[in-house]
């Protein structure tokens, strides 16, 4: 999908990229679905001169964004996102950009991977690739052109 989106639209018109840096980021292949988590801090207060009423100002952001799909072994961004299950520190990092369907992306230059599956599961399914891509600071916003 190319262009900016209008009107409702199929979840599949997201992409998701990963990888050391951002001209090494390919698409991460067999992906099925994901979820987003906004977390927001606010700092509330009940001053007097409000007679009681709340008063409150959001102080912090956070996204997780989470994948779950199937390990596909050779699939560059497949690979790059896998290789993170045994990783910590800034080992665990790496940049992430999500293209939303009406062209905005967000990226993280040091995102981090939490992987919570990589293989599992029954001996007749296909091995899953299920992980947390988790902020780590203020994202880059490209709006829709």
């Amino acid at each position: 999908m190319s262009g900016k989106a209008t009107n409702v639209f199929p979840v599949l018109d997201n992409k998701f990229k990963a990888g050391a840096t951002k001209e090494s980021a390919t698409m991460i292949a067999d992906m099925e679905s994901f979820s987003v988590a906004f977390s927001n801090g606010v700092q509330t207060w009940t001053p007097m001169d409000q007679e009681g009423w709340q008063r409150g100002l959001m102080t912090a952001k956070a996204i997780t964004i989470t994948l779950n799909g199937k390990r596909n072994i050779g699939d560059t961004g497949n690979d790059f996102v896998a290789g993170k299950a045994f990783k910590n520190g800034h080992d665990a990092e790496g940049y992430f950009e999500w293209e939303m369907p009406d062209g905005t992306s967000i990226a993280w230059e040091n995102a981090i991977f939490d992987i919570k599956n990589c293989g599992g599961g029954n001996s007749t399914e296909v091995g899953p690739l299920e992980f947390d891509t988790i902020s780590n600071g203020k994202p880059t916003i490209t709006p829709a052109v």
